[in-house]
C-alpha cells in the first residue's frame, strides 16, 4: 500500500476560526478546536444547525477564508497543501485541481454572461494548459458524465436555460473538470425538488464510487447524509459535539444535541401525532388517476372553492414564429375547509406555487372560478378585490426579500392593519401581542429585518399574514430554507395558530416530508394537474398514483441501509 493511501487527504487540526467584530462582541469563535481527517475515497458529513460553524470550516478547506477578515489558526493540509502557510499562488493552483466545491445556489456560482460550457473550458484550461478545442471536448465529456441529457447541444446553453437540477449538475461538471481528489458540497440539495435531490446525492455517491474522490458533504439534513457519507461530524457553536459512523450516529447517537437533531427531521415513513380532520380519499374516476375535487362536500365548512381554474403563459417562440403557451395550471378543482390544512406537492413546475398565488388573487386564472365565501375572485377588481382578499394572506419561502429592508419588523406587520383603518393605540398593541405569540420579544419592533435570524424572520412574516386575521393562509414554501430544528419550531408556530384562530392553511412544499407531518389532506400535483387527492394518512400509506409513488420513493431516510435499498430501486424505476 502506498504512502499516498495511507495518509489522509484532508486534515485539520485544532481549527480555529473567529471574526474580529464578532469577538469583539463576546460572541464565542465560529470554530473553535476542531480537528479531523479524510482518509482518500472517504466520506464525511459534516451536520449541525445555521450558525454551527460548517459551512466556514467546508470554505475554510478551501482557503476562500484568505482576503476577508476571517482570524484562522490551526493546521490545515488539503492534498499535501498546507493550506493556512502555502503560498496564495499554491492554494490557487489547488482550487479546482485537487480540491473543488459545489455551492447551495448554482445560479449564483455560473456567471450569467457566459455559456456554461465555457465556464467548464476555462477552469480546464486553467489547470491544464489545454486548447479551447481540447477543453470544449472536456466540458462536453464532464457534462455527460454527470448525465445532462444532450451535452453536445446543452454545452452553449446559458446558466438560466438549465433548470435549478441541471444547474446543480453542470456545477458538479466544472468540479469534475480536473479529476479533483477531494469534493466539498455545501448544501447542494436544499433548494431542490425532493426527485431532484435525490438524483444529485444519487450522482454524487455514484461519482465516488467511479472516481475514487473523497466527499465532504455539509449539511442542515441528517436524512441526506444517511445514504451519502460514511462518518458524520455533527457540530454545534463551533464546535464537535459528536462523530462516528453514520450507521451508529443515527441509530444510537451518544449526544443530546444529535438526538435533538434528529427528533425535528420530519419523517414520512411515521406519522404525526397530531388531530386531523376526518377525510378519506376521494372517488377513483374513469382511468385510474385519483379525483381532483371534492364531491359535494360544499356545506358551511368550506371557505374556498376552485373550480376548473386554468392559469396559462406565454412561452418561447417557435420556428414558425408562434408563441407557445405554457399550461402552467391545467383545469384544478379543490375545496378547502374551515381549520384545515391542505398540503400541495409536486416537483418545479407543477404548478404548485402558480395555483398558491392564485389562491390569495395575486394571479387571476386564465380560466375557472376561485370563490371565496361564494364570491368568484376573478371576477372582482379594484377596491372590491382588494377588501376581500384582506381575508387571504400569504407566507413566502424567503422572508428576507418578503420583507422591506428599510421598514422596522413592526412597521411591517402593522401595515395590513393600517390598510383597515386600525388607530394607533390598536395598531401598537395587535402588533406586540402578534410578536409574543410567534415567539418573538414585542420591543424588538423597531428592530430591522436583518438584525433577526432566518427563522425570526420566517417568524416576522407568519404575524405580518395574521395581522389582517385572515380566513385562508397560504405558505409557499415556508421552511425549505430553514435549518431542522428552526423548521420544527415554525411548522409548531403554524400549526398552534391555527389551532387557535381556526383559519385554513395551504401549504406548498416540495418536502412530503414536511408536508406529512401539517397536513390534513395532500393534493399531489404534476404538470399543472392534481393527480391524487386524499387524507393525508391514506395518501401516504397507500399511494395510488405512479407519480405518488415516485416522488416518495425519493424521499430521503434517516436509515443507511434503507437509504440504499431506495437508491438501488431508484435505479430500476422508469421516471414519470
Amino acid at each position: 500500500m502506498t504512502d499516498d493511501l495511507l495518509q489522509p487527504v484532508v486534515s485539520v487540526r485544532d481549527l480555529r476560526i473567529g471574526f474580529p467584530r464578532a469577538v469583539a462582541a463576546g460572541a464565542p469563535p465560529a470554530v473553535d478546536g476542531l480537528s479531523f481527517d479524510l482518509p482518500p475515497g472517504g466520506g464525511l458529513g459534516l451536520v449541525g444547525e445555521s450558525g454551527s460553524g460548517k459551512t466556514v470550516t467546508a470554505l475554510t478547506l478551501l482557503g476562500l477564508h484568505r482576503g476577508t477578515d476571517a482570524q484562522v489558526s490551526g493546521e490545515v493540509e488539503v492534498a499535501g497543501v498546507p493550506v493556512l502557510t502555502a503560498p496564495e499562488e499554491r492554494v490557487r493552483r489547488m482550487r479546482g485541481a485537487e480540491v473543488a466545491m459545489i455551492f447551495q445556489d448554482p445560479l449564483s456560482a455560473f456567471d450569467p454572461y457566459y455559456r456554461v460550457g465555457d465556464q467548464i473550458g476555462e477552469v480546464y484550461r486553467l489547470h491544464t494548459g489545454a486548447g479551447r478545442r481540447a477543453a470544449r471536448e472536456r466540458a462536453v465529456e464532464v457534462l455527460d458524465r454527470v448525465h445532462i441529457p444532450d451535452p453536445h447541444r446543452r454545452v452553449d446553453a446559458y446558466p438560466h436555460e438549465l433548470s435549478g437540477g441541471m444547474r446543480q449538475r453542470a456545477l458538479i461538471a466544472m468540479a469534475l473538470a480536473c479529476e479533483p481528489r477531494v469534493l466539498v458540497a455545501d448544501e447542494p440539495t436544499t433548494a431542490l425538488d425532493v426527485t431532484v435531490q435525490a438524483q444529485i446525492l444519487d450522482l454524487l455517491a455514484e461519482l465516488r464510487a467511479d472516481t475514487g474522490m473523497a466527499l465532504i458533504l455539509v449539511t442542515h439534513d441528517l436524512g441526506v447524509v444517511a445514504g451519502s457519507v460514511d462518518d458524520v461530524l455533527v457540530m454545534s457553536a463551533g464546535r464537535e459535539v459528536e462523530r462516528g459512523p453514520t450507521a451508529r450516529v443515527l441509530r444510537a447517537p451518544s449526544a443530546a444535541y444529535t438526538r435533538r437533531l434528529l427528533a425535528a427531521v420530519p419523517r414520512v415513513d411515521v406519522a404525526p401525532e397530531r388531530a386531523r380532520t376526518e377525510v378519506t380519499r376521494t372517488e377513483e374516476p374513469a382511468g385510474g388517476a385519483e379525483a381532483p375535487a371534492d364531491g359535494d362536500r360544499t356545506g358551511d365548512d368550506v371557505v374556498m372553492t376552485l373550480r376548473g381554474v386554468h392559469r396559462d403563459f406565454p412561452g418561447r417562440r417557435g420556428r414558425a414564429g408562434r408563441r407557445e403557451v405554457v399550461h402552467a395550471v391545467a383545469g384544478v378543482d379543490l375545496d378547502l375547509r374551515r381549520g384545515e390544512v391542505l398540503g400541495v406537492v409536486g416537483e418545479s413546475g407543477s404548478g404548485k406555487t402558480t395555483l398558491a398565488r392564485m389562491m390569495v388573487g395575486l394571479l387571476r386564472p386564465s380560466a375557472g372560478d376561485v370563490l371565496l365565501g361564494g364570491t368568484d375572485l376573478a371576477k372582482l377588481s379594484g377596491r372590491r378585490l382588494r377588501e376581500r382578499r384582506r381575508e387571504l394572506a400569504m407566507v413566502f419561502q424567503d422572508p428576507a426579500s418578503s420583507l422591506n429592508p428599510r421598514r422596522t419588523v413592526g412597521d411591517s406587520i402593522a401595515e395590513p392593519l393600517r390598510v383597515r383603518g386600525a388607530g394607533r393605540a390598536e395598531v401598537t398593541a395587535t402588533v406586540a401581542d402578534l410578536l409574543s405569540r410567534v415567539g418573538l420579544d414585542p420591543h424588538r419592533a423597531n428592530d430591522y429585518p436583518h438584525e433577526f435570524s432566518g427563522g425570526q424572520r420566517q417568524r416576522i412574516g407568519i404575524a405580518r399574514a395574521l395581522a389582517g386575521r385572515p380566513s385562508v393562509l397560504v405558505c409557499d414554501e415556508p421552511v425549505s430554507a430553514l435549518d431542522v430544528t428552526t423548521q420544527a419550531q415554525v411548522l409548531e408556530l403554524i400549526d398552534e395558530l391555527r389551532a387557535e384562530y381556526g383559519f385554513a392553511v395551504v401549504f406548498v412544499s416540495h418536502d412530503l416530508a414536511v408536508v406529512r407531518q401539517v397536513s390534513d389532506r395532500v393534493a399531489v400535483m404534476r404538470r399543472g394537474e392534481v393527480v391524487e387527492l386524499a387524507d393525508a394518512e391514506v395518501l401516504y400509506e397507500d399511494p395510488r398514483h405512479e407519480y405518488t409513488r415516485a416522488l416518495l420513493a425519493a424521499v430521503p431516510v434517516l436509515d443507511p441501509e434503507l437509504a440504499r435499498v431506495r437508491r438501488a430501486e431508484r435505479r430500476q424505476l422508469i421516471r414519470p
